[in-house]
């Protein structure tokens, strides 16, 4: 097992703390006293942590992680509250401010490395659409998610992009509705998570399943998670079309071309990633 290597990058600030290990990046939400709150700064730190994650080829999965008593409480509503006074009472803000939250969720959608969202406590309003947009989620027994936008009179809307796509319709209507939190085991059953383990495993648990993915070829992995999301986008007939060229373009890889070998060798595969 390779020596975690922790970096303290200028630009992220101290809102984000970075571990490497074993060709995975972790990224740790760490503001907690504002709860993890997604603040525009927060944001900014994580857009570069990703992007710079996505153009690196010795990082092959990345995990978002937090620190404090809150995986992450959404928006900054002390934030938000202080453009109430801006002349037009805040809109063209708040517009930049969800436009930006949007464009972090969508990077993670698209960044060729999977992200996997480690959850130790709760994840609430655009938190939980942290979550959701993750390709994987790893909970704690702790952890709880929730969309309370009704309980003060804002529908979670951009919450419910991630959500709705997630997991299961009239579970993340319920969950729009009422604002209530459900607990793992429910988001689990319901599609917004992968697995639950005990708290104290949590780290170990997530962390080992992003270095089994970041053990496969990075080729591969990365052609497929764009094909996923793609195709889910397409009709039947043309989701097997567009996934056919995909899969035959991928036997074309000398990636592709070792693993089969291997396999009929019985021998582990080198990789070249391409």
């Amino acid at each position: 097992m390779n020596t975690p290597v922790t970096s303290s990058d200028a630009s992220a600030s101290d809102l984000l703390l970075r571990e490497e290990q074993d060709a995975v990046l972790t990224i740790t939400l760490n503001a907690p006293e504002t709860r993890n709150s997604l603040s525009e700064a927060m944001l900014e730190s994580m857009q570069q942590a990703l992007d710079d994650a996505a153009g690196r080829q010795d990082i092959r999965a990345v995990v978002i992680a937090a620190r404090g008593p809150v995986f992450c409480a959404g928006h900054d509503l002390k934030e938000i509250t202080a453009r109430r006074g801006d002349e037009d009472r805040g809109r063209e803000y708040f517009a930049f401010l969800l436009s930006k939250c949007a464009d972090v969720m969508q990077t993670i959608v698209t960044n060729p490395k999977p992200v996997i969202a480690q959850v130790h406590a709760m994840a609430t309003a655009a938190g939980c659409q942290l979550v959701a947009s993750c390709d994987l989620a790893v909970a704690g027994e702790s952890a709880k998610f929730c969309t309370p936008g009704t309980n003060l009179g804002l529908f979670c809307s951009t919450p419910m992009v991630a959500l709705s796509r997630n997991v299961a319709r009239k579970h993340a209507m319920e969950m729009l509705l009422t604002g209530d939190p459900i607990d793992p085991a429910t988001a689990q059953a319901t599609g917004l998570i992968n697995r639950v383990v005990p708290d104290g495993k949590l780290a170990a648990e997530t962390h080992a399943l992003a270095a089994r993915i970041a053990s496969k070829s990075g080729y591969s992995v990365k052609i497929g998670k764009e094909a996923f999301y793609r195709q889910l986008e397409l009709g039947l007939s043309d989701a097997y079309d567009y996934a056919s060229v995909v899969m035959a373009d991928n036997m074309m890889a000398r990636d592709a071309e070792e693993g089969i070998d291997a396999f009929i060798t019985k021998r582990s595969p080198e990789w070249d990633n391409e």
